[in-house]
């Protein structure tokens, strides 16, 4: 295991600075941090250098985990959607027309779905 280049006090800061969000730090396109931003957060708070995999190293050390959030399509029609989950008779047809009414195992039809799949925590 690597040296930690943190003091438990600039670790504190860190958690605080990260719980404040991307926004807080210039990083305006979207509201998640990447590890590449976190190594970048760290250099400009602390001048000390981690590499992406040091980043990752780091935090889950101190008990954080990567994860991914759900993405969703920006034309998902949600009242098409609940439409589909109410009436079973749209299911069916809908996979009867799309695939000869064979269903991929563990695949979920419908509009705006997606398989999901099992990350590593």
């Amino acid at each position: 295991m690597s040296r930690e280049r943190l003091s438990p006090q600039q670790w504190a800061r860190l958690e605080l600075e990260l719980r404040k969000g991307p926004l807080a730090h210039g990083f305006a396109h979207d509201q998640r941090w990447t590890l590449g931003r976190i190594k970048t957060l760290i250099g400009r708070l602390f001048h000390v250098g981690y590499t992406i995999e040091g980043t990752s190293k780091l935090l889950r050390r101190h008990g954080w985990s990567c994860q991914v959030p759900v993405r969703r399509a920006i034309e998902r029609d949600e009242e098409a959607i609940a439409v589909w989950k109410a009436h079973p008779t749209l299911r069916a047809q809908e996979v009867s027309q799309n695939t000869g009414g064979r269903r991929e195992p563990g695949a979920v039809p419908g509009p705006g779905s997606r398989r999901q799949v099992p990350r590593p925590v």
